[in-house]
């Protein structure tokens, strides 16, 4: 197959720019070199973990390490010690990659250790990745592990190619855009899209180490022309922008802005297009497919939707008994099945889990729960583990109550869940953050409210006010949490 970085080798000036973190930067040819370097010390490794720092050093390591065929296993610098001993345990690495000033756990102690140091050392030669088969394993992230340890997911050369190719085509992303954002790299949206989508397309990155809203007004205004964010970033810019002029220049300047990793509150959406006139284009994936679908650049603007199947994807809903939804009238939910050359071929050691999640004909199942416009967009309505209430024989997706639920301006955050109700089945739970603790809105205003939104049957029947809402690495609200609290 072609190669991932074709940008290495035979795309831009060796002068370009790539990579900067902060004050740090490496262009073309010094990631080359850098690359070239690591990538001689790998040897006969089939695995290599990479201690995944928002830092030059990982995308230099997972760089050379695709480059020379290997396979990264990213890690998670906060996880603890019980998780990474598990992540370890099972994929098995050779060794550990990470930069010469990194202290590292004390699981990681018995690896054979490869100092990543962009700056040091003669240049190696850089390997040729073309003669690898698609096929060959890239990289294995581990999930959440919300029902048990975290799965590996065996992410293919394919993957990688296909989901960054139609990313460039959904987006028109060039060798001359100039990516800004603060995300985690050891997480397919930071790394994957964030990292080497603009080294596969032979643009530049810049990453802020810490997500701030200077930094994004700073970086914008000085050149960038895309950002990258999660939806409590963009709920922070919506927030900062009436009183920041100079945040509102830099997004009205942007050639696009992208939310990803959770649906993003259509108030947000509405609050930012106001300020600078730019749209958030929302996109939606998995660890396990990478990217299914995305609004497209040129494309209508319909906020709450995470648009359409991208070039090589195949999407469709199903019933609970797995039968294709009847008709795509924007009302049905069902769960999303996806098949293309952008899904994971395993479940690391794990055949049971693997075979469980395809079914017998290869779509792979998501868990997540859509509805489907009759033009093909699709608007994610929550998970079916957790998002999905069956109240009053309804199918109620908490996405939506929770978009309604930020409609109203005593809200400040909200998220929606359901408990055993014995008249109803479950009822709707809504756990809210309110605008002034001082003076919450109660269950009877913000039932009223979300009932002339939607429906009746949609409207919560319990409220919990809260003083902030537990989230993750990448700002998904953690709805367990809520339930055992």
């Amino acid at each position: 197959m072609p190669s991932l970085f074709p940008a290495l080798t035979d795309g831009p000036a060796a002068d370009r720019p790539a990579l900067r973190f902060g004050e740090r930067s490496l262009t073309y040819g010094e990631l080359a070199a850098a690359a070239g370097a690591v990538a001689a010390g790998l040897g006969r490794a089939r695995r290599v973990a990479v201690w995944a720092a928002p830092a030059p050093e990982t995308a230099v390591a997972v760089t050379a390490a695709l480059l020379a065929g290997v396979a990264v296993v990213p890690l998670n610098p906060g996880s603890g010690g019980k998780e990474l001993g598990h992540i370890l345990s099972d994929s098995a690495p050779d060794l550990v990659l990470a930069g010469p000033g990194e202290e590292l756990p004390a699981p990681l102690g018995a690896l054979p250790r490869l100092d990543v140091d962009p700056a040091a050392g003669a240049p190696g030669a850089l390997p040729d990745d073309r003669a690898r088969d698609e096929g060959d394993p890239a990289l294995i992230v581990y999930t959440s592990g919300t029902t048990g340890p975290p799965k590996g997911a065996v992410l293919p050369r394919r993957a990688l190619a296909a989901t960054l190719d139609a990313l460039a085509d959904a987006w028109g992303w060039t060798g001359e855009d100039v990516l800004v954002h603060g995300l985690p790299l050891f997480h397919v949206h930071g790394l994957v899209l964030g990292t080497l989508g603009p080294l596969r397309r032979g643009g530049s990155v810049r990453h802020l180490g810490r997500f701030t809203t200077g930094g994004v007004a700073r970086e914008l205004n000085d050149g960038a022309t895309m950002l990258f964010g999660v939806p409590t970033m963009y709920h922070r810019i919506a927030e900062a922008l009436p009183a920041d002029p100079e945040l509102v220049r830099a997004l009205a300047g942007a050639r696009l802005l992208v939310s990803g990793s959770a649906a993003l509150p259509v108030h947000d959406h509405e609050r930012i297009t106001a300020a600078t006139g730019r749209r958030v284009v929302e996109r939606y994936g998995m660890t396990e497919t990478l990217m299914n679908t995305s609004v497209r650049a040129d494309g209508e603007a319909r906020p709450g939707t995470v648009g359409v199947p991208l070039p090589g994807v195949e999407l469709r809903l199903v019933e609970e008994d797995g039968s294709p939804v009847a008709a795509y009238d924007g009302e049905t939910v069902g769960e999303i099945q996806v098949r293309g050359p952008n899904l994971f071929t395993a479940y690391l050691n794990r055949p049971d889990a693997t075979a469980a999640a395809f079914t017998a004909d290869g779509w792979f199942r998501t868990g997540d729960m859509a509805v489907r416009d009759p033009d093909g967009h699709v608007r994610i309505v929550g998970r079916k583990a957790t998002d999905l209430i069956k109240s009053g024989g309804y199918k109620i997706g908490a996405g939506e109550v929770e978009n309604a639920l930020l409609e109203h301006p005593g809200v400040r955050e909200a998220a929606v869940t359901g408990e055993p109700d014995a008249d109803l089945g479950e009822r709707i739970v809504a756990w809210v953050v309110p605008a002034d603790p001082q003076a919450p809105p109660g269950l009877e205003e913000l039932a009223g409210h979300v009932a002339r939104r939607l429906a009746p049957h949609k409207r919560p029947r319990v409220v919990h006010h809260l003083d902030a809402l537990p989230r993750n690495d990448m700002g998904k609200i953690m709805k367990r949490a809520l339930r055992r609290g």
